[in-house]
């Protein structure tokens, strides 16, 4: 079992980008971050700070392109700047909707819990299409999600090689890395992954 615990931002952008951050200050791999990326014309890229990141990474979820490139971030209150090689990132989240304030009062033993993943799972996948709890992406690796905490993400701005990548967009159509999508709706969702190595199957 591997625990990964954080948060995931997911935005899209006007020019038709789309991107799923990965901010992870306790892993089994260390304080990291990587952010994937999905292009107008459907080309995914992994941008992570190390081969060994990039390897674990890649070993789940599915990709064009990987980039291994300096990957750091930095949060001030509700502003958050990414910088990962091409790509400079600041976000500035919103409020914490209905849906947030029911998730950070659930108990974090319960929300951990691999049969409360499995449960929520069909209500995910209703309340917000596209979105899973668990399921297998690639590598036999089967993987849960525990929210517990969603602000809306109200800002964005995004430059890939200096480039602007536009205004704040709904994450459409939805990205394909792995099992699921992240929310239409931008996102930072706090979370904690488990990834269960010895376990195969959908």
């Amino acid at each position: 079992m591997l625990i990964f615990d954080g948060v995931i931002a997911g935005v899209g952008t006007t020019s038709g980008t789309r991107l799923v951050v990965g901010l992870w200050p306790s892993s089994p791999l260390g304080p990291i971050a990587d952010v994937m990326v999905e292009r107008p014309d459907g080309r995914r890229t992994l941008l992570a700070p190390s081969a060994e990141v990039a390897d674990f990474i890649a070993g789940t979820y599915r990709f064009d392109e990987i980039s291994v490139v300096p990957v750091s971030y930095t949060r001030d209150g509700a502003r958050w700047s990414i910088a990962a090689g091409p790509l400079r990132l600041v976000i500035t989240t919103g409020s914490r909707g209905v849906l947030g304030r029911l998730l950070s009062v659930v108990p974090r033993p319960l929300a951990r819990a691999r049969w409360w993943s499995a449960l929520l799972d069909p209500i995910a996948a209703l309340v917000m299409p596209g979105v899973r709890t668990r399921g297998t992406a690639g590598g036999g690796r089967r993987e849960w999600y525990a929210a517990l905490d969603l602000h809306r993400i109200a800002t964005v701005d995004a430059t890939w090689d200096g480039v602007d990548l536009g205004s704040l967009a709904d994450v459409e159509p939805p990205v394909r890395f792995g099992f699921g999508s992240t929310p239409a709706r931008p996102s930072l969702v706090r979370v904690t992954t488990t990834i269960d190595l010895g376990v195969t199957g959908a």
